[in-house]
């Protein structure tokens, strides 16, 4: 029985995942395999290479968008997957912001984040 969990993401952009994987200090690896429980396996488009013995990756949707595959009970053996996870789609979104701001020919422009709770 898989212990890998599929859950729908916003993610959308494979290189600007990759940067913001690396930002956060993630080693990334592409069309490899996620690991998970008792040595099993999943293939992804991208592979988050966790400290540990479990790996989160995605996989790309017919509609452009990624899907995360993890084991995340084993994930959480580790670390804390929400915060994880959290600061990955917040990495994400600056990242996205920014790449969206300068493609707009704003290169000079002061991007100002608001975080609120």
């Amino acid at each position: 029985m898989s212990h890998f969990s599929t859950l729908r993401t916003k993610i959308t952009d494979a290189e600007i995942l990759k940067t913001s994987l690396r930002d956060l200090g993630i080693s990334v690896k592409s069309n490899a395999d996620v690991r998970g429980y008792n040595g099993q396996r999943v293939r992804a488009d991208l592979v988050a290479v966790l400290e540990g013995e479990y790996d989160l990756g995605w996989s790309r949707n017919s509609d452009g968008s990624f899907d995360l595959i993890a084991d995340l009970w084993g994930v959480a053996k580790k670390h804390n997957q929400t915060e994880l996870i959290n600061s990955i789609n917040q990495k994400y979104a600056v990242n996205k912001t920014l790449a969206e701001v300068k493609q707009r020919g704003l290169q000079n422009a002061n991007v100002k984040l608001v975080v609120q709770k």
